[in-house]
């Protein structure tokens, strides 16, 4: 079977490069084994970690993908859109340079093809990390092809069935298209088709405000695009903070983002080669045309063609039902990552297939709600967060203390010209114990671990104040934090007793 070329440039050196890796031309499926330990449907980073995992431990494995090997993350998601965020980001400085740090001034428009280029460049040169000739290599047997249950331990691939003791469910999901007239039929970009534009579009409208939409309507603006943004919600990213949000929207307008949000999509019209997206705004209509339409409005579980019913593993429009310990209904069959989790990130997927692999095969009692989950989204600034909202506490019942510090009090971040966030840190009311932080900076993803490792270790702000960090860097907002927290343990009865110590001292 052949990969669906939607998403890569036909003839395109380094796309062909990539299929070498994750799908070979040619590649022949192996003879299965009588059994299997552990058969792994799906070959994203939830399937790759699974298999890559139980084959280093000696189990016999089969690893099956219908399309492409490396999954979202390395194909459609996380490395093509960070390499050209990081593309804009580099377009954005050059233009900065000369009125903000007294640098020489950047002319021209930039190659934007060449962005691309680097882009797929980029991919295919990671691809081998999680091509099929390196997990053979590893043991493992891989199948290309479509997989479907027959049976409560039993797979059928092309023909060949695959016994198994246990396996992972690890399809992932797509981007869904939201019930719009004319959507469908307009040709619209999602994740999986937008990375193999080869010119740069004069206009882009973005539905969906989200991490995806807010990520690729920001790097488009600073690569030359004329970007209209749309939701329905009358705010930009809904899962984050609120006051974090806002420092995000105003910096998409500050990059020229047209920002329309509260609106009700109406309809997809044709104007020529030119998509319109006609929306309600207050009592009128407005019509957002653009060259190409980006829809980036959530996300569908792949569970299509499995065969669950045949083996006994439920389902929803939400995807498989897992229990804590990733479980689905047949006690053999886990499931992982995004076709089951509403934490849909590669880091999420990884650890749970870490999570899973110890619970099915080694009759683990791991559970998958005490994983501490950070999450990014890689806007400028970064929106980084782990642990409780505000809103989850409430829903919890969980009394709060805040913590917040600007970035306009944090020293490398004035030299750096990057005050605008803030660190928020959520903690159990009377005590230094973290139950979440948002951060909100230029490199709020690098700098989210310390809270992260925080939460996880059952460690408090004490701990962190207690911690030198070098000086002058951004991190040192977390010990800024800490200090703030241990002035306000200097209460008036405190304050009273200290007098009274240097008076007697």
């Amino acid at each position: 079977m052949r990969p669906d070329p939607a998403g890569l440039v036909p003839g395109d050196a380094a796309d062909g490069a990539l299929l070498a890796q994750v799908h070979p031309p040619g590649w022949t499926n192996p003879e299965p084994k009588p059994r299997y330990h552990l058969v792994v449907i799906g070959a994203g980073t939830g399937g790759l970690v699974s298999a890559a995992g139980a084959a280093a431990l000696g189990a016999r494995v089969a690893l099956v993908e219908r399309h492409l090997m490396g999954g979202d993350c390395l194909n459609v998601g996380c490395v093509p859109s960070k390499a050209v965020i990081g593309a804009a980001r580099g377009w954005h400085a050059a233009r900065r340079a000369a009125a903000d740090l007294h640098g020489p001034a950047a002319t021209g428009d930039g190659d934007f093809t060449a962005v691309m280029a680097r882009m797929r460049r980029l991919r295919a040169g990671l691809a081998p990390v999680d091509g099929a000739p390196r997990f053979q290599a590893l043991g493992v047997d891989v199948f290309l092809g479509d997989a479907r249950f027959t049976g409560p331990d039993t797979a059928e691939v092309d023909g060949r069935v695959l016994r198994f003791r246990r396996a992972i469910i690890a399809t992932g999901a797509r981007a869904a298209l939201p019930e719009i007239p004319g959507l469908a039929d307009a040709a619209p970009r999602t994740n999986e088709t937008i990375f193999a534009l080869t010119e740069r579009p004069a206009s882009l409208v973005v539905l969906g405000a989200g991490p995806i939409g807010c990520e690729l309507a920001q790097a488009f603006a600073r690569l030359g695009c004329r970007v209209a943004l749309v939701d329905r919600a009358p705010r930009i990213l809904p899962r984050d903070d609120a006051d974090a949000a806002a420092i995000v929207q105003r910096a998409l307008a500050a990059d020229g983002v047209a920002l329309h949000l509260g609106v009700t999509p109406l309809r997809v019209e044709r104007e020529g080669a030119r998509r319109v997206l006609v929306v309600r705004a207050a009592d009128a209509e407005l019509r957002l045309a653009g060259d190409e339409l980006l829809v980036a409005a959530g996300r569908r579980p792949n569970v299509e063609g499995l065969g669950l019913e045949a083996a006994g593993v439920a389902h929803d429009a939400r995807g498989v039902r897992v229990d804590d310990r990733l479980r689905t209904a047949n006690p053999r069959i886990y499931a992982v990552g995004d076709v089951c989790s509403a934490l849909q990130f590669t880091h999420a997927a990884d650890a749970q297939a870490r999570l899973a692999l110890r619970n099915a095969l080694f009759l683990g009692r791991a559970r998958a709600s005490r994983l501490v989950v950070p999450w990014c989204t890689y806007t400028a600034p970064e929106v980084a967060h782990v642990g409780l909202t505000r809103e989850a506490a409430a829903a919890e019942g969980v009394a709060l203390d805040e913590v917040t510090v600007d970035l306009r009090d944090v020293d490398r971040a004035v030299l750096d010209g990057e005050t605008e966030g803030f660190l928020r840190v959520l903690l159990r009311r009377g005590t230094d114990r973290i139950v979440g932080a948002t951060l909100v900076a230029a490199h709020a993803g690098d700098l989210i671990g310390e809270a992260a490792l925080a939460i996880t270790a059952g460690l408090g702000l004490g701990a962190i104040g207690a911690t030198i960090h070098p000086y002058p860097t951004q991190g040192e907002v977390f010990r800024k934090a800490a200090d703030q927290w241990n002035r306000r343990r200097l209460t008036p009865s405190a304050q009273a007793w200290l007098a009274r110590w240097f008076r007697l001292w």
